[in-house]
């Protein structure tokens, strides 16, 4: 599955809520998933008692790039394209495929 196609499922599955909703309501749930995958992450990394396993990790990570494609629907704006037209010939710091650009700096 491309990006794109991704991006067109969700909206085929979630676009009337999704726009009722509007962007900042929207938001709010990404921000959401973005602390979920950061407690996953936090408890996968750490040796906790119960850390997430690699398959809760990759469904955190999907509910992130789901709600991520959910705004730029609501939005309007092309993933696949923004994202070919920011990295699609490297590191838009250096433009190296891989990055040299110091560490002190983004990305």
């Amino acid at each position: 599955m491309t990006l794109r196609e991704f991006q067109t499922q969700i909206r085929e599955m979630y676009h009337d809520k999704d726009a009722a909703r509007g962007v900042e309501g929207t938001f709010m749930w990404l921000t959401e998933e973005i602390g979920e995958l950061a407690t996953a992450l936090r408890t996968h990394a750490s040796g906790a008692a119960s850390p997430a396993t690699k398959q809760e990790l990759a469904l955190e990570f999907a509910d992130v790039l789901a709600w991520l494609a959910t705004i730029a629907n609501v939005v309007d704006v092309d993933l696949e394209a923004a994202v070919a037209a920011k990295y699609g010939t490297g590191c838009p710091g250096c433009g190296q495929r891989a990055c040299t650009c110091p560490d002190a700096e983004k990305p």
